[in-house]
């Protein structure tokens, strides 16, 4: 499982259809968290995000470094499904998707990312699921975090 996480001073997402736009997801100060679900991950994958994700230290605190987690701040997160996270691109020009799990698949762990959000404590808005999204934010940093759950440190600790 990756994620692209963004400190952002707002952010929302919205879904066209029907001849009207519908923002499905908002949130004031806090991350936006693109989230992509790739073969063979596991409940334990999104905990471990979730995890990751709520204590990341990138937030300023009174002397300008970066010390805080969202979850100190008080701020909340934006979690908005992304499989083009899993997209191989070394070759040719059209990137394969072959990574990223199957909607079947990846829907379950997607909310169950977003319930583990919650669970510590933060509010956490969501995108709709395989639809074509727009998502509009002020970035503030600008700070982006690259994460990926096979990646973790083999130290269960950390």
């Amino acid at each position: 499982m990756k994620a692209v996480v963004q400190r952002v001073l707002n952010a929302s997402v919205s879904v066209a259809g029907g001849g009207r736009t519908v923002v499905t997801g908002t949130v004031p100060a806090g991350l936006l968290v693109y989230l992509g679900v790739a073969r063979g991950d596991r409940r334990e994958d999104a905990a471990y995000l979730a995890e990751k994700v709520t204590g990341l230290r990138i937030f300023d605190d009174g002397e300008g470094k970066m010390n805080l987690s969202v979850k100190d701040t008080g701020g909340s997160v934006l979690a908005v499904s992304q499989f083009t996270l899993l997209a191989d691109a070394r070759k040719g020009r059209r990137p394969s998707y072959s990574g990223a799990a199957q909607p079947e698949e990846a829907r379950p762990l997607y909310e169950y990312f977003i319930e583990q959000i919650r669970l510590r404590g933060l509010p956490c808005a969501g995108g709709v699921f395989q639809a074509h999204m727009r998502v509009s934010y002020t970035n503030d940093g600008p700070v982006t975090i690259l994460l990926d759950s096979r990646l973790r440190s083999r130290n269960p600790e950390t």
